[in-house]
Formats: C-alpha cells, structure tokens, sequence
C-alpha cells in the first residue's frame, strides 16, 4: 500500500510541518508501505516526489528541489492512504480534509468538522463552554471592530480581564503570533502583531499554571493517555524555544494527583467527542496551584517531531512511534471504509 506524506503547507508552522514529517519518514514501516512525498510550498504550489522504499537520511531531502510542480488533484486514488503532516491554517483547520473529502481519498486524523472547530479557538472555547469544561475567562475580538473602535476593545478586555492577558489569533498554533501583557501599551502592539496573522484574535485571562497535556487516539472508541506536563522555566515559551532550540523539558506521566488525571482525562475526552473528533488530538490544559483544571485548546494534528509530547505521551503507554503511526493510519483506514459502507447503503436505498 502507498502513503502519500502530504507536507509544507502555505502556514507560518511550515517549518514544523517538515520536522514532524522527517521524524515521520523515519518510521514508518517500508516492508508494508511505500510512501510518496507530496510538498505544499509556501506559495501553494504542489511537488510531487519520488516514491520512497526506506528513510531519507537528510531533512532537505524533502524540498524536492529537482522535482516539477503538479497540480493539487493529481493525487493517486487506488490503494492509497494520505497523511496529512501539515500544522495551522491552510492543512489543520479543515482545508486539505475538505479537499480530501472531494477526492474521496483516505486520510489520518481529524475530519472537516473537528480540524476547522479545534484550530479556530474562539469555536473551540464556545463549544466547549455549551458543554461545561472549565475555560478561562476571555475575549474574542475581530479586526473590523478593532479598526472602528479600539477604545471599546481595551474596555472590554480590561473590564472582563485583568492584566496579564494572553493575546492569541484565533487560527494559528505552536505560539505563533502569541503575546503576553502586561499593560494597555502592550495590549495594543500584541494586537496589531495577532492580526497579522488572522482577522480574528483572542484576549484570554493570564494565570500562573502549569501546563497539563494529554493525548487521545481513536474514532467511536477513544482511548487517552496519562497526563503529562510541559516543565518551564520561564513563564511563556515561544516559537523557537518550542520547535528550533529544543528546551522544552517534559514530565510524563504529570507529578500530579490521581483525582486530577482522571479529570484531565475525562474532559479531554468529553472535548474530543464535543468536536467530532477522530484519529488523533492532543488536549491542553493550565492546572492552577489550588487544583484548579482549565481546558486550553485542542490540537487536532499536533506536532511529530522527536521532541514532541504527543508521540511521548503514548510512548509511556507502551504504544512505540512507528507503531503509534501504523495505529494512525489504520483508523484513518476504518473511518473511510465506513463511510464508503454508509454511501453504498443509501445508493440502494
């Protein structure tokens, strides 16, 4: 059977796209599969690559630089399944698996639905309020109503919440265009840096918490890992810190009471299934000194690289990286295979 690593992607998190699809290549198992590299360049264009037999020993292998440009549906569609590798807007937000869709291709993770509610987190904070999981207090602001009126935004923000805030677009990850303030002077330079990124931004309430993560996997049956815990020693880490100098450190499983995994473990669940979640999701949270859970956001592709929590949470479960991806593409699989089932049904119908 042929994978397509589809990979890239037009996002600011293109960089980490290519990281979490070396990490990839690296472990897949070529005695079952071959896999095609199809590269999303940052202008949108698609390369598509030679089919592979074993790892590339290079990460600039995947640029593809002496490959031609082909078009977006020139994707094989026998005997193939798609994963997926792309990070942000344009790839985790229900674009390519709307795309997908349309060419009744197979793929990992999430569907339209789940990737377009877990990457917006204005969506993902609303619903998961209507079902009752601690959210922190916020405030979501669109770029038109900044542009009209930004005394009206700094009274919203400053009367909902109280310095220091987290000011966020709504549609990007891995701590792009991500601020901390500390005042109204900040409050306005983070805005102004937010909306380069997306038309609509989130001013969430700042807390002194530790970061709580917990990964799920499945499609109708959802299994969750322990908790584990980003371990900082600053208060909030960036792009670079995250991805290019490797300092985040983990804790897996989480130094934290049974009564509080569990909990972490049941609401992540309960969001999973509140966005129609399948394949894969990592679920964060803030856990405050007194005990107290806040659910922050859910990653419907969460990262691949080495380093990253997600594949760590399940190695401590047992489940090693090339069997977690064998895991992968196996529901990606099934889901498609029902939906097939369900459509022949209603045609004879």
């Amino acid at each position: 059977m042929k994978i397509i690593l589809l990979y890239g992607g037009q996002s600011p998190e293109h960089e980490v796209s290519l990281l979490s699809a070396f990490s990839i290549l690296q472990a897949i198992y070529y005695n079952y599969y071959e896999v095609e590299l199809v590269y999303i360049q940052k202008d949108g264009t698609f390369k598509k690559g030679p089919v592979i037999h074993e790892a590339p020993k290079d990460i600039e292998f995947l640029s593809l630089k002496n490959e031609k440009t082909v078009p977006p549906t020139s994707l094989e569609k026998e005997n193939v399944i798609v994963f997926p590798c792309l990070h942000g807007p344009n790839g985790e937000d229900g674009t390519i698996q709307g795309f997908l869709e349309t060419l009744n291709l197979p793929y990992v993770g999430c569907g339209v639905l789940a990737s377009a509610c877990g990457m917006d987190k204005i969506i993902t904070k609303t619903l998961l309020q209507q079902a009752g999981i601690p959210q922190l207090p916020f405030v979501s602001v669109v770029q038109g109503m900044w542009k009209e009126n930004p005394r009206l935004i700094f009274e919203q923000c400053e009367g909902s919440l109280i310095y220091p805030m987290f000011v966020k677009p709504a549609n990007m990850g891995s701590s792009v265009g991500i601020s901390k303030v500390e005042n109204r002077e900040e409050l306005q330079v983070a805005l102004g840096k937010a909306f380069a990124y997306d038309q609509r931004v989130i001013v969430e309430q700042g807390i002194e918490a530790r970061e709580i993560e917990v990964g799920l996997l499945g499609n109708e049956d959802v299994r969750t890992t322990l908790p584990g815990e980003i371990v900082k020693d600053v208060a909030f880490y960036d792009y670079n810190a995250k991805y290019l100098d490797n300092k985040i450190q983990m804790s897996i499983p989480a130094d934290i009471e049974p009564e509080i995994q569990g909990k972490a473990q049941m609401y992540a669940k309960q969001a999973y299934q509140v966005i129609a979640g399948s394949g894969l999701a990592r679920c964060d949270f803030f856990l405050t000194a007194s005990g107290e859970l806040f659910l922050n956001e859910l990653n419907t592709m969460p990262g691949f690289t080495e380093f990253s929590m997600y594949p760590a949470l399940w190695e401590e479960r047992g489940i090693k990286y090339k069997d977690l991806i064998e895991e992968l593409i196996q529901l990606g699989l099934n889901r498609f295979n029902k939906k097939q089932e369900k459509i022949k049904t209603l045609k004879e119908d």
